[in-house]
């Protein structure tokens, strides 16, 4: 009697630690006791300062997630169970239960209504994380413009009582994590140490030849992480431009050309004369055929004004297109994905001065552009070099029997290879 008694343990600690082997679990106690001694609490707690600085969010979305972490306590301090507790719910439970947490992290404000200031926080604190000031070579703009494009995407269908401004419900959340997998991925990995190459914060590197001026390039690090949030690690290392129409030409056959020795997947991007920036990442080659091909790896996006991703619907199968030197009308030459014949989801004529876009089965998409028929300013081409692959600009023509094969190639490309012969 008269003793002090120890608080009750937490349920949710026992049920948490069976989520993770012991080793894990022996993982999280040694993090914890280092993160612990340089709070200086005699390994009781965290304090927010060595939480954030280790996790790598000094800012508020760091702020939020100490508080998520903590259970709301407002105590400034984090335990080993409020550790086993979040990791358990943040990265071993179910899709809803993962979902469901980023939800409540992105609600900065802590007010219980996520609105666009709160989506505007995120982004610009995930901006500051994922570009450092220091690479700046492409010329990107400020991190509020980028942020402007993202939010775009965004809906907001929640009545908040008394306020004419809606905010963001659970769906609408969900919806927009579809639309930027590159947001989910980042934001589904906050609890995991600090690491260039973890998921949601890696930018393929942009290669492309020293005449090309990197402020004429459509795409931009911002634009191909946003890309890259729908590929896997591999293929976010190295992306070399194959074909630029200001600097090779607007021309169908160069284009070909230049793409036509390359198997890798590629990311082919328009800007119009609308000022609307989208296109394509075509997992299969480039190569002729008179019927769609491809496999649901593919998918459209857009980049500016608006941000999205648009993945396989599972409708139809009708992936790729690219058609060279047909005579039909049922069989119009040139590129485009999804949709079906003359109806594209995206298409570029073989002229490379026209083409269009429309609403689309096969992705999901809608019109790309401010209209359906679209008039291309500048088409960009990039080849998706896998790890360990030679880049293009590096490597020296081989033997005259492989030089034969690729010109081979380039023939069967537009259909002359019998002739040829």
């Amino acid at each position: 009697m008269g003793n002090a008694q120890s608080p009750p343990a937490d349920p949710r600690f026992a049920s948490a630690s069976r989520a993770f082997t012991k080793n894990e679990l022996e993982d999280l106690r040694s993090l914890f006791l280092s993160l612990a001694a340089q709070s200086q609490s005699n390994g009781h707690f965290i304090s927010p300062s060595v939480f954030k600085r280790y996790f790598g969010h000094c800012d508020p979305l760091g702020d939020r997630m100490f508080d998520l972490v903590s259970q709301q306590r407002k105590d400034q301090r984090l335990t080993f169970h409020d550790l086993v507790i979040a990791k358990a719910t943040y990265e071993k439970g179910s899709k809803d239960e993962i979902e469901e947490f980023i939800y409540l992290l992105v609600d900065v404000s802590g007010d219980g209504i996520l609105g666009r200031s709160d989506l505007k926080s995120v982004l610009s604190a995930m901006f500051e994380t994922i570009f450092s000031e220091k690479d700046t070579e492409l010329g990107s703009s400020s991190h509020k413009d980028i942020a402007d494009i993202f939010l775009k995407a965004a809906t907001f269908s929640k009545h908040v009582d008394g306020s004419a401004e809606k905010s963001m419900s659970f769906e609408d959340f969900r919806n927009w994590c579809t639309l930027l997998p590159s947001v989910r991925k980042f934001l589904g990995s906050l609890l995991m140490p600090p690491d260039p190459g973890k998921l949601g914060s890696q930018v393929p590197c942009l290669l492309h030849q020293e005449s090309v001026d990197p402020n004429t390039m459509l795409l931009r690090k911002e634009y191909a992480w946003h890309i890259g949030g729908a590929l896997s690690q591999p293929e976010l290392e190295e992306w070399e431009l194959l074909y630029h129409s200001a600097y090779n030409g607007q021309s169908f056959n160069t284009f070909l050309g230049n793409i036509s020795n390359d198997d890798g997947p590629t990311v082919l991007i328009i800007m119009d004369k609308e000022g609307h920036i989208y296109g394509g990442y075509a997992s299969k080659r480039w190569e002729r055929h008179g019927d769609f091909y491809g496999d649901m790896k593919s998918f459209l996006f857009q980049l500016y004004p608006k941000a999205s991703t648009f993945r396989p619907t599972g409708a139809n199968n009708n992936i790729q297109w690219c058609a060279v030197n047909f005579s039909s009308e049922d069989i119009p030459n040139g590129i485009g994905f999804g949709g079906r014949v003359n109806h594209f989801g995206l298409f570029l004529s073989a002229t490379f001065d026209q083409g269009h876009t429309f609403n689309c089965t096969t992705f999901g998409s809608p019109c790309l552009s401010k209209t359906s028929q679209i008039c291309p300013e500048v088409i960009e081409c990039w080849r998706v070099v896998p790890k360990g692959a030679q880049r293009r600009h590096d490597a020296v023509k081989g033997t005259v029997l492989e030089r034969f094969k690729e010109d081979r190639h380039m023939l069967n490309m537009v259909g002359l290879a019998n002739s040829s012969e």
